[in-house]
């Protein structure tokens, strides 16, 4: 199992930062998932965020550096790829992928990458936060990005 070995939420007060959660349109069921766990894990931290909807995966950073743009502590990022017959999947990963990093480190915004790349609906499925799910993605990359934006703030303090 993938979440083998993954740490434990510091759930810290995240109350005060500008947060968005950007998510891609496919796949009805894990985006569904995918929100919930985000919107769950906000909770827990006591941030409010913005819901923006884009097309697709491949849509992802463009959207994200937008708001990075504007001054965003936090954009969570949320898709899923499933694997076809083609090499659809691997280029749209790799898009998705270089252009969300592009945007952390060209901003020094916090990025939750909640993209599954999947090889099958099951497996999908089973990442999205849904009962009966053996992971919860949505949760992991909200967390991770409050976690992060929270100690990049701490660090500009510091200055």
């Amino acid at each position: 199992m993938s979440g083998a070995g993954a740490p434990r939420s510091r759930l810290v007060d995240c109350s005060d930062l500008r947060v968005a959660v950007v998510a891609a349109s496919w796949h009805t069921e894990v985006m569904d998932g995918l929100l919930a766990g985000a919107r769950r894990a906000l909770r827990a931290y006591g941030a409010q965020a913005q819901e923006l909807r884009v097309p697709g995966t491949f849509e992802l950073p463009v959207v994200a550096q937008a708001l990075a743009a504007e001054g965003y502590d936090a954009v969570v990022a949320l898709g899923v790829v499933i694997r076809g017959g083609t090499p659809h999947f691997e280029y749209v990963c790799s898009a998705a992928t270089d252009g969300l990093t592009r945007v952390a480190l060209d901003h020094r915004v916090a990025i939750g990458f909640g993209v599954l790349t999947c090889d099958t609906d099951a497996q999908a499925l089973d990442r999205a936060g849904l009962p009966g799910s053996g992971e919860d993605k949505g949760w992991e990359a909200t967390s991770a990005a409050l976690e992060t934006a929270r100690l990049l703030r701490d660090i500009r303090s510091d200055r």
